[in-house]
């Protein structure tokens, strides 16, 4: 952390968040790899505010956003990698849902050497890259300081950004049933329901709808349900060939952590997702006495601490081997 945003309260970040926005334009808005809800969401209310304000801005991520996010304002206009224009480069970047730099992914090589890059988010283990932030640990999602952001712009909220916003609560909360259901966030889903919000038809659509496919690969998944320590830890398992024979996408493996978490007795769920014979995604959950957030930290990765992640080298087993260590030593 450096030493001028330890100094500064949130309440000074987002004054300098709203001059860094109105003394720039020609935006890059880029969130981590793999966009989940809050992702998603918190790129498109950052789209849609500088639209707001007349700014010119570009919205990319290294991968699409789901299908299932295409009602949201600007959906249509994010670009992928492959699609930003040839060796265009960008001075003034703002980075939302990423703890460090390195979860934009390849986007990366599209900032310039010298560009301000405002870094909005909500991870503990945010390591407060970028000229300016606005962090704050204790919020629920990325579009909770959004919405703030909105209040400090004096951009008056319409559907379009109460969908991005109620979308980002919804799916970071659970459904508003995680522990980072405040009552300021009840509060805030309450003001963007008064503004048209649909909530019954998005929790619905996001979080009870499924696919054929995704029945398909949950099948096989807890096929490899196993317990260690005691039955403390429950991990599962998707290979790239589970992926394979049931045309799964990484869209249709949602859900799957909180079959092992849920668990009576587990005190931390695992999912490991193989991307390819040499690399595994791990999504780690904790009922609440282990701080996962730390565990993912010392192997490159991180998060909250009941949800984080990291992506390790090596073959799925080894993979497995190795994690189930090491919180099998913070549970001790």
């Amino acid at each position: 952390m450096n030493e001028r945003a330890e100094a500064e309260t949130y309440e000074q970040q987002l004054v300098s968040a709203e001059r860094f926005i109105r003394a720039n334009d020609d935006f890059l808005v880029v969130a981590h790899v793999n966009p989940d809800g809050d992702a998603a969401s918190s790129t498109f209310a950052v789209g849609w505010l500088l639209d707001r304000l007349g700014k010119r801005y570009t919205l990319a991520n290294d991968d699409a956003i789901p299908s299932k996010f295409a009602y949201l304002w600007g959906y249509s206009q994010l670009l992928t990698l492959d699609r930003l224009p040839e060796g265009a480069t960008y001075r003034a970047v703002i980075s939302v849902d990423c703890a460090d730099e390195s979860r934009i992914g390849q986007i990366r090589e599209r900032i310039a050497p010298d560009a301000e890059l405002l870094n909005i988010d909500h991870h503990p283990t945010n390591d407060y890259f970028g000229k300016h932030q606005l962090i704050r640990a204790d919020a629920a999602a990325t579009v909770e300081l959004l919405y703030e952001l909105a209040e400090q712009l004096q951009v008056p909220v319409t559907r379009e950004l109460a969908d991005c916003i109620y979308t980002g609560l919804l799916t970071d909360t659970g459904g508003f049933r995680y522990s980072n259901t405040s009552p300021h966030v009840m509060q805030i889903a309450s003001d963007l329901l008064q503004h048209g919000v649909e909530g019954y038809k998005l929790a619905e659509n996001l979080l009870e709808k499924i696919t054929k496919s995704h029945i398909a690969v949950l099948q096989r998944a807890l096929g490899t349900l196993s317990f260690a320590y005691d039955h403390k830890i429950c991990w599962i398992s998707v290979s790239a060939e589970d992926m394979a024979v049931t045309n799964a996408t990484p869209e249709d493996l949602d859900g799957l952590i909180q079959y092992p978490r849920n668990i009576e007795g587990v005190e931390v769920g695992l999912l490991f997702k193989q991307a390819d014979e040499r690399k595994v995604k791990v999504s780690f959950r904790s009922a609440g006495s282990v701080d996962v957030a730390q565990v993912a930290k010392t192997f490159g990765g991180g998060g909250h601490v009941r949800a984080s992640g990291c992506t390790l080298e090596g073959e799925l087993q080894e993979v497995i081997a190795r994690v189930v260590e090491e919180v099998g030593r913070s549970i001790g």
